[in-house]
């Protein structure tokens, strides 16, 4: 298996913030339904309860509980099969809108890429997560709110019609385009469009390629083929710390999955520990996984 996702880095400019959690860590879970719509709003995958949960749903549930409670911090993962017209079925856990961090590094590489060709800053901007190569991509787009346009522009053939890139500054010593509010449902879709959409294999490829600052949640997953990931982390402005994941696990039968993951907790390695603990939940539950291909 190829490894691979982010961990926390030092860098005078960060990607992205976490979101406010004043209550503290708590652990929920909920089996949200995934609507048939393709133009439903990626909102609401976080404030729509299924009326109907399968029995499987209820096991999956009640197995996700137990691991999240375990991990003492506020964990959430959406799972959709890849696709045409992906969308999360699986929803667990808090789905409390948050910023992307890094994880937009993503769509950001592949807005780049169409318009100037592959480069030494994309690669650098996956594998390794680095900010100033992820700022270039963002520049080589043109002015804020050109780039800002071309990147949500992205976002939107993958099934977010509803997230935008910021233009402007949203925090001081953070990036413009790391700030973008990004639901785990949203991300999940993206990444299940994602290799179905044209011009994404070479970044797809990179984020089978991370380095060992992302090799984590997913990517302690044992019975997959092939994983491909990217990663976001950064400290809130209550004394937070969000750590987050988007990813594709690619099966010996060539289908695949997507997921998107986070953890809200008090430092970077106890964030990572949890999407750890995610990523082993997912290993012992992967045939229940919905997955499917382009």
């Amino acid at each position: 298996m190829i490894v691979g996702i982010a961990v926390a880095v030092a860098a005078v400019v960060s990607t992205g913030c976490a979101t406010s959690d004043s209550a503290g860590p708590q652990s929920t879970v909920t089996v949200y339904a995934s609507p048939s719509s393709s133009s439903t709003s990626s909102s609401a995958y976080a404030s729509s309860p299924s009326s109907v949960t399968p029995a499987s749903n209820q096991a999956l549930a009640a197995s996700f509980r137990r691991v999240a409670s375990g991990t003492g911090l506020t964990v959430g993962v959406a799972v959709a099969p890849v696709g045409g017209a992906s969308r999360p079925t699986i929803t667990l856990g808090d789905l409390t809108p948050g910023v992307a961090w890094s994880t937009i590094k993503v769509p950001l590489a592949v807005a780049a890429e169409r318009e100037n060709g592959e480069s030494a800053s994309e690669s650098n901007a996956i594998i390794n997560s680095d900010n100033a190569s992820a700022e270039a991509l963002w520049a080589s787009l043109g002015s804020n709110e050109e780039a800002s346009r071309k990147v949500t522009a992205v976002l939107r053939e993958g099934g977010n019609p509803n997230v935008v890139v910021p233009s402007v500054q949203q925090r001081a010593g953070f990036t413009i385009f790391g700030q973008t509010v990004w639901t785990l449902p949203a991300a999940a879709t993206f990444v299940g469009h994602l290799p179905c959409m044209p011009g994404t294999e070479h970044v797809v490829s990179l984020m089978g390629q991370v380095a060992g600052n992302q090799q984590w949640g997913v990517e302690v997953m044992r019975l997959p083929k092939a994983t491909a990931v990217k990663g976001g982390w950064g400290p809130g402005v209550d004394g937070s710390y969000l750590v987050r994941q988007i990813g594709l696990i690619t099966y010996r039968s060539g289908e695949q999955s997507a997921v998107a993951m986070s953890a809200v907790g008090g430092s970077m390695s106890g964030g990572i520990a949890a999407l750890n603990a995610i990523g082993n939940w997912l290993n012992a539950n992967i045939a229940a996984l919905p997955r499917g291909r382009c």
